[in-house]
């Protein structure tokens, strides 16, 4: 694909790791605090729920930044187990580990070797995305968040905003991520080009759509536009 004039990168789960870990590691600590009658892997998917939800409310009248959501959804989903808490802990917990994520194993080689471009889009408030980045010392010549764009994906306007920012065109656009829902859903009826990485830290996926590529890793970027 030498025609290309950049590449869309999620982050959470295709660069670095995607925070399956960080909420079950969460859910683990809020059902011991208050002796919750469930395990952490079925709470991290009532929240899941609640929290993906949310972000695909697009009635709701004001955008809210993900760690709202998290804070709200977290409250509503303990809840319906007869608990309030104070979420706040919790949240904290989880914005330091979206600040430092694990990069997978063959991200920087194929970052090195990309003769294209990149933008990274991502759902992520902009704090803890730029910090993880500096954290990383990755050098990435676009960055668009939800914050910025105020719009999740597979929301278009996120991909619409990342095409404003890089002037490139959607014909010769690929975007990666982990979601067949977020990722695929939201570029593809653009008219970009769309590969799932198919890795197997996701907590739940509802997506059903068909990417263009399916890959195990980044490696193939290599390939394509190294």
């Amino acid at each position: 694909m030498s025609n290309l004039d950049g590449i869309f990168l999620d982050f959470y789960g295709t660069l670095a790791s995607g925070d399956r870990a960080a909420v079950v590691a969460i859910c683990a600590r809020v059902i011991a605090d208050h002796h919750l009658p469930t395990t952490p892997d079925e709470l991290a998917v009532l929240w899941g729920r609640r929290y993906f939800a949310a972000i695909e409310d697009t009635d709701t009248p004001h955008f809210r930044l993900l760690s709202q959501i998290e804070h709200d959804t977290l409250i509503e989903t303990v809840s319906g187990f007869g608990v309030h808490i104070d979420p706040d802990p919790y949240i904290v917990q989880f914005n330091e580990y979206l600040a430092r994520p694990t990069l997978f194993e063959e991200v920087r080689e194929v970052l090195d070797g990309l003769r294209v471009p990149v933008c990274i889009v991502s759902n992520a408030d902009e704090k803890e995305l730029r910090n993880a980045l500096e954290y990383h010392r990755l050098d990435i010549p676009y960055v668009v968040t939800s914050e910025t764009a105020e719009s999740y994906k597979p929301d278009a306007r996120i991909f619409r905003y990342a095409l404003e920012v890089t002037g490139w065109r959607p014909e010769r656009v690929i975007h990666v991520g982990d979601s067949l829902h977020s990722d695929v859903g939201g570029a593809k009826p653009l008219g970009i080009r769309t590969v799932w990485v198919h890795r197997s830290e996701r907590i739940t996926d509802i997506g059903t759509e068909t990417p263009d590529m399916t890959w195990p890793d980044l490696r193939p970027l290599l390939e394509i536009a190294g």
